[in-house]
C-alpha cells in the first residue's frame, strides 16, 4: 500500500515513521507469468483433458484420479484433529448464516412508474460457478465458507471446486472438509493454471462454468484475469493487505501482533499502521520488532514489514481517515477512542474491524462470519468483497398495458427522431397507430412531457 506523490499533495503534511522499502506495487504483473499462463491456458483448451494431466503430474507429481469422489469427501472429517473439526464445523455455520441473511435483505421488487407502467427486478443466481480453494504453503481452510458455501446460500445449482493435489489422499483433508461442509457439488485435485481452464473450458464431465471465485498465487490471478470475459470472476486478489487505524488509546503490543498476523501470509504482503499518535507508532515499531524475534514466521512476516510495512503519523482523525481512503486496504482495523467516527466516515477498505477485540483473523478462519475474498491494491475505491450478491444477477423487467400508450411512446417518438434512429421511431409509431391518435395525448405535445413543464 504506497501513496504517490499527487495523492500525498492532497492529503496535506503527516509524517511517516516507517516506510516501504520497495517501491511500487507488491503485485505488478511478471511477464514471464503472463506469458507462462497464456502458453498453458493455450495448452489446454486445444488438448483438453490430456493437457490438464500432464501438468499435474509436472507441476503436482500427481498422476492419481482427478475427481474427488463423494465417499471420501464424505470422510475427510475423520482425518481431522477433533478440535479442528469442531472449529472448521462453527466457521462455516457461522460464515453460512451470514450469508443466508445477506440473501435475505435482497429482495425482488416491483414498483408502478405511471399508469399501466410497471417495471421490476428479480435476483436470479449464477447458474455455474467454479471455486478455487488454495493450499499452498499454508492452507487456508476457510476458503471453502467464503467461496462455495457463499455461492450454495445464493441459490447457486452447481459449484465445482478445485484444489491442489496433496497426499495420498488427493488434496489437503481439511479442505476437503471445508468444501463437504459448504456443499460443493463435486472436488477435484486439481491445482493452479490447469484447474482454472479445466473448469472454464468443462473438461471435467460439466458444462463450462460462469464464474471463477477465489483466491491464488500469481499464475492462478493471471489465469483468472486471461479468463475474464469467457467467464465471470470475483476479483483479481493481489497479496494480503492490512491497515491499523489507531490513536493513543491502542495497545501497541496488539496493535503489533495484529500488523504480523497478516504480514505472514507472504514476504510481499503489505502492513500499514496510521495513527494520530507518534508515541503509539513508535511503541508499535518496537513491539513489532521484539516479537519477529520469537515468531516462528518471522521469515515470512519479518520480510514482508521490512519491505512493505509503513507507520504514519496524521495530524488528526480526518487526515487519518483521509489517508485510509487512499490506502484502500483489504483488511482495515479501528482502535481508537472513537471508532464510530471512522464506521461513519470511512469509504474505501475491503471490510473493517471495529474495536480491539475484532481482530483480522477472527474473519480470516470464517469465525466471525464474514467473508475474507477481498479487493486489495486500492481496489476497494471501486470493489467490495465477495458477497452473495456477486452470484446473483439483479434482472430487470418491464410491463407495459396498452392504456399506458401515451405515457410512452409519444416521448421515445420524440427522442428517436431526434437522433436519427428511425426504426426505434417506428416502434413506437405503430403502437400509437394502433391506438389511435384521437386523443389530447397525441396532439402533437405528448401528455407526458406536458405535465412535466
Amino acid at each position: 500500500m504506497q501513496i504517490t506523490p499527487d495523492e500525498a499533495r492532497t492529503l496535506g503534511p503527516f509524517t511517516w515513521l516507517k516506510k516501504p522499502a520497495v517501491g511500487g506495487p507488491p503485485a505488478q504483473r511478471d511477464p514471464k507469468v503472463v506469458e507462462r499462463v497464456s502458453e498453458m491456458l493455450f495448452d489446454i483448451e486445444r488438448n483438453g483433458l490430456d493437457a490438464v494431466k500432464n501438468y499435474g503430474q509436472q507441476l503436482d507429481g500427481w498422476s492419481g484420479d482427478l475427481e474427488i469422489s463423494a465417499d471420501e469427501l464424505r470422510k475427510s472429517g475423520d482425518a481431522l484433529p477433533g478440535d479442528v473439526r469442531v472449529a472448521l464445523e462453527l466457521g462455516y455455520e457461522r460464515t453460512n448464516r451470514f450469508a443466508v441473511v445477506q440473501r435475505e435483505h435482497l429482495t425482488d421488487f416491483e414498483i408502478e412508474l405511471a399508469p399501466g407502467v410497471v417495471g421490476g427486478q428479480r435476483y436470479i443466481p449464477i447458474s455455474r460457478v467454479g471455486a478455487y480453494l488454495p493450499a499452498g504453503r499454508f492452507p487456508l481452510l476457510a476458503s471453502a465458507f467464503m467461496t462455495v458455501g457463499v455461492a450454495k446460500a445464493a441459490g447457486v445449482p452447481t459449484v465445482l471446486s478445485c484444489t491442489p493435489p496433496s497426499g495420498e489422499h488427493g488434496a489437503h483433508p481439511a479442505v476437503l472438509y471445508g468444501a463437504y461442509l459448504s456443499n460443493a457439488d463435486r472436488v477435484f485435485a486439481i491445482g493452479g493454471v490447469q484447474a482454472l481452464g479445466a473448469m472454464a473450458f468443462g473438461l471435467l464431465g460439466e458444462a463450462p462454468i460462469d464464474m471463477l471465485v477465489g483466491a491464488g498465487n500469481a499464475f492462478v490471478t493471471e489465469a483468472k484475469r486471461q479468463l475474464f470475459g469467457r467467464v465471470g470472476i470475483d476479483l483479481l486478489a493481489g497479496p494480503s493487505e492490512v491497515a491499523v487505524l489507531a490513536d493513543e488509546t491502542a495497545n501497541p503490543e496488539w496493535v503489533a501482533a495484529d500488523l504480523l498476523g497478516q504480514a505472514e501470509h507472504g514476504p510481499n504482503s503489505p502492513a500499514a499502521l496510521i495513527t494520530t499518535s507518534e508515541e503509539l507508532g513508535r511503541k508499535v515499531i518496537e513491539a513489532i520488532n521484539c516479537q519477529l524475534e520469537t515468531l516462528a514466521t518471522r521469515e515470512i512476516a519479518g520480510v514482508a514489514w521490512r519491505d512493505f510495512g509503513s507507520v504514519i503519523v496524521a495530524q488528526d482523525r480526518n487526515q487519518a481517515a483521509a489517508i485510509s481512503d487512499v490506502l484502500g486496504p483489504e483488511h482495515l482495523e479501528i482502535q481508537t477512542s472513537d471508532d464510530d467516527f471512522y464506521l461513519k466516515d470511512l469509504r474505501n477498505y475491503g471490510s473493517l474491524f471495529l474495536g480491539p477485540w475484532s481482530t483480522v483473523a477472527y474473519s480470516d478462519k470464517g469465525i466471525a462470519g464474514t467473508n475474507h475474498v477481498l479487493p486489495t491494491g486500492k481496489t476497494s475505491r471501486y470493489n467490495a468483497g465477495l458477497s452473495v450478491s456477486r452470484f446473483l444477477k439483479p434482472l430487470t423487467y418491464q410491463r407495459a398495458q396498452k392504456d399506458a400508450t401515451a405515457s410512452l411512446a409519444p416521448a421515445v417518438e420524440r427522442i428517436s427522431a431526434f437522433e436519427g434512429l428511425a426504426a426505434h421511431e417506428a416502434t413506437a409509431t405503430i403502437r400509437i397507430d394502433e391506438v389511435g391518435r384521437f386523443s389530447g395525448a397525441f396532439d402533437g405535445t405528448p401528455a407526458v412531457i406536458r405535465d412535466q413543464f
